[in-house]
């Protein structure tokens, strides 16, 4: 089940189990995990995309090993709120992964996380290379802490 309101996601989770972050390119997914209290999300790895049949196999085979309870996929905007072609490659990735798992799904704008993540990385003086390898799931760790913390302001209020 696909929930664009992060209330909503909540309302489908249990009080305790880790959310996948999902950061969605062309050529890879980065992943995160959160922790199990969901305070703290950790870039876990990045998946080499091949077709989607592959890349879902490995992806939810993933999120059954660490047990998680729900997914988050960042959604790429444009700078003016508007979707272009990636948002939209993004939601039809969605829906399809909706087929597959019964774990309610849910977006998180993700303007600039990949920029953050390359401004964290050259702050912990990252080689170039290194951080190739690894900004993808970096930004994917930047996407979950955004729904993380989302979602510790509504069960604070």
């Amino acid at each position: 089940m696909i929930l664009d309101d992060p209330a909503e996601f909540a309302s489908q989770l249990p009080s305790f189990g880790a959310v996948a972050g999902l950061d969605l390119g062309t050529v890879t997914i980065g992943v995160a995990m959160s922790d199990l209290l969901r305070g703290v999300a950790t870039p876990i790895l990045t998946i080499k995309r091949k077709k989607f049949g592959v890349d879902a196999a490995a992806l939810l085979k993933l999120l059954d090993e660490r047990k998680a309870n729900g997914i988050v996929l960042g959604l790429p905007r444009n700078m003016d709120g508007s979707e272009g072609p990636r948002a939209q490659a993004t939601r039809a990735f969605a829906r399809n992964l909706e087929r597959l798992t019964p774990l309610p799904i849910t977006y998180w704008d993700e303007r600039l996380s990949t920029v953050a993540a390359e401004r964290a990385m050259i702050e912990a003086d990252m080689s170039r290379k290194r951080r190739a390898e690894l900004v993808d799931h970096v930004a994917a760790g930047f996407i979950l802490q955004g729904l993380l913390d989302r979602l510790g302001h509504l069960r604070n209020t």
